[in-house]
């Protein structure tokens, strides 16, 4: 009787208690976040070209194509912008990227997302390329947030030497490797190991920053013999390069899976900028013939404020809980702080005011973007902004330009139609003016003209003019 009047107890009880007490705490995500570096929009398989990429088409037909997700035009503010939730000029990272002489990074007053993932009981890794600050320690990934790092803290590393510029670049938790393996092979399987050891209680922030398909062109035999039909050397072995990373994303996959996780983890991908058509990024190719990759129907490349540079392939895979579908609706990479946070209970106290916003609606469920602007950077040179279907793109060095395009009617930017619409011209150019007013000083050039001056060699080659950027098209 005892029993029965305790357990009868124990049922009313809570009937009574509030929803807090009878409800589980919702599980928080895994979150693989996964960058490819200068891969072409149109440079998958699912994107239309002519090689497939049968882990990345998979992911994206069985999840959300974001297909106006954008970026930086360029490497390092692209990253910056994932790490912060803000655009780039509010700390002065605007311009370029980091060179291995530079002694610059995300200002120590930032407070990045593996931080904020931290503090929410997230392990946090970074496997692969940093590109954030790597002259001073306080820069470096695990003391800015990461648990675990492995990888290269520049950028154009060598795949085999693993050096940038003579200079060896390899490191594991703040320990210079000399390690021997082709670059994304060794990523991918370290990316296996961590997960193999993982504990899936905990919940996992992996961003996986490949360097693939950045130059020099380099792949392994086995891979470039794969695409005998691809007739242009170039593009043969920037294909093999994407394809090295397409099985290396799969291996990550299948260890998920095997550990029990994959069900519970969101997928990121997209890339850092758009895939080089420029003739100044074209010079660090080593090989005879044009750059190799395709942002079509875009104009122009990585480095360009034109939809080719900006506009990236992009898709979010979670099973059960993103439609598969194309996405419509605008979104920027400062978007996805915010956005993860959320997802993982995160708070964002500490940080600086944020420009990103909460896309999780319009990723999972294909919901008006929250997003109407879209800035694509303000430098002292150059600029663009876009409002609803308008973009402005700005020259400022002489002879100054001003270019108006209607994104929808003129998604290739064939078409100036600024004079047609003084109007819209005059709203822009005034959003521009106030961001300018509120940009911080680039640390690229304020360090680059600092260099000059100080060694009084001659003065080397500034991308101060837009047209550096020109493709090859």
């Amino acid at each position: 009787m005892l029993k029965q009047f305790l357990r009868g107890a124990s049922v009313a009880l809570m009937a009574l208690a509030p929803s807090w007490v009878t409800a589980q705490a919702p599980q928080k995500p895994h979150i693989l976040y996964i960058v490819a570096d200068d891969l072409g929009r149109a440079d998958l398989g699912f994107q239309g070209a002519e090689f497939k990429t049968p882990t990345l088409d998979q992911l994206a037909s069985e999840g959300a194509v974001l297909d106006q997700f954008y970026v930086q035009p360029m490497c390092t503010p692209t990253r910056a912008a994932l790490m912060t939730g803000r655009y780039p000029i509010r700390y002065g990272m605007q311009s370029f990227v980091i060179l291995p002489e530079q002694t610059y990074g995300i200002p120590l007053e930032e407070k990045l997302l593996p931080q904020l993932l931290k503090e929410a009981g997230y392990s946090t890794s970074i496997i692969g390329k940093w590109h954030l600050g790597h002259a001073d320690r306080k820069l470096w990934p695990r003391q800015r947030g990461f648990d675990y790092q492995y990888g290269a803290l520049i950028g154009e590393v060598d795949y085999y030497n693993h050096d940038v510029h003579g200079t060896k670049d390899w490191y594991r938790n703040n320990q210079l490797r000399n390690e021997q393996g082709y670059a994304t092979t060794l990523f991918g399987r370290d990316a296996v190991r961590y997960i193999e050891a993982h504990d899936p209680k905990k919940p996992m922030f992996m961003y996986l920053a490949f360097n693939a398909p950045h130059t020099p062109l380099q792949a392994p035999k086995e891979y470039i013999d794969r695409f005998k039909s691809i007739p242009d050397e170039n593009r043969r072995t920037y294909a093999a390069m994407i394809a090295a990373m397409d099985d290396q994303i799969g291996n990550v996959l299948a260890a998920l899976k095997k550990k029990g996780m994959r069900d519970n983890t969101l997928i990121m991908f997209h890339s850092d900028n758009g895939g080089v058509r420029s003739a100044a990024f074209a010079g660090q190719i080593a090989t005879k013939g044009e750059p190799p990759a395709s942002n079509k129907p875009f104009r122009d490349g990585k480095g360009s404020l034109y939809e080719g540079g900006t506009r990236v392939v992009a898709f979010a895979n979670w099973p059960g809980k993103i439609k598969a579908q194309k996405v419509s609706g605008m979104m920027h990479i400062v978007d996805m702080l915010p956005t993860l946070t959320s997802l993982a209970g995160a708070s964002t106290n500490g940080t600086q005011p944020l420009d990103g916003m909460n896309v999780w609606k319009t990723i999972a469920e294909g919901a008006p973007s929250p997003r109407t602007e879209i800035v694509y950077n303000v430098e002292m040179f150059r600029a663009a902004v876009r409002q609803g279907d308008w973009k402005l793109v700005m020259r400022s060095t002489l002879p100054a330009k001003l270019e108006l395009f209607n994104l929808t009617q003129d998604p290739g930017e064939a078409k100036d139609v600024s004079a047609e619409n003084p109007q819209i011209v005059a709203t822009l150019q005034k959003r521009i003016d106030t961001l300018a007013k509120e940009m911080k000083p680039s640390m690229f050039f304020a360090q680059t003209f600092k260099a000059y001056m100080g060694r009084h060699a001659p003065a080397p080659v500034f991308p101060n003019d837009d047209a550096y950027f020109t493709s090859v098209d």
